[in-house]
């Protein structure tokens, strides 16, 4: 449960359709792409981190049901970033007028945009320090609001533009406003 950068420069730089390409031909591997062009291989999650990940994204998707404000999107999904960066957060969630502004084109393949919020969830196997500039990176492509919870540490670090990550020990919950109106994050379960 490691992730691999293989900086590839020295070789080969992958243009847009390679990487979109290199994708399509391994369905059984995830990638993303640094900013820099760097590749990174993401090996599958554990039992504990895929259990934590679809309890988290379950609040998520009742919380959009209801208020249909956007479009939620899980792990699977890459964003083409403006940064750069293809990356694929753990939850995502992009406000509806946003979206639909994208050709039907652009929603089939890896939407070209930054989500306007993005959920990491630390696993045993993640480097805090690259999952921190991730949510850099996140916020410098135009991400509102960014949440980085790490259950080893019982921490969460809350990303928002133009301000110093605001790191939180064990909280009961977390209001995603005002980027995600009404919606509230219920943590305790994820402490005990």
């Amino acid at each position: 449960m490691t992730a691999f950068t293989i900086d590839l420069s020295s070789v080969a730089q992958l243009d847009d359709r390679q990487f979109e390409q290199l994708c399509d031909a391994n369905p059984e591997i995830k990638f993303e792409r640094t900013p820099t062009g760097a590749l990174v291989i993401m090996s599958p999650t554990g039992g504990e981190t895929g259990n934590r990940n679809i309890e988290l994204a379950a609040d998520f998707v009742f919380w959009n049901r209801q208020t249909q404000l956007g479009v939620l999107f899980d792990s699977s999904t890459c964003f083409k970033l403006p940064g750069g960066g293809d990356r694929s957060p753990d939850v995502a969630w992009v406000e509806q007028s946003r979206w639909e502004a994208l050709p039907p084109e652009q929603r089939r393949k890896f939407p070209p945009l930054c989500p306007d919020f993005v959920l990491e969830l630390v696993s045993p196997s993640d480097n805090p320090t690259t999952v921190r500039a991730k949510m850099a990176e996140y916020l410098a492509s135009g991400a509102r609001l960014g949440w980085l919870i790490n259950p080893e540490d019982r921490q969460v670090e809350i990303y928002q533009p133009q301000q110093a990550p605001i790191i939180l020990t064990a909280p009961a919950s977390l209001s995603g406003e005002p980027v995600l109106p009404g919606f509230n994050l219920e943590l305790g379960w994820l402490w005990s």
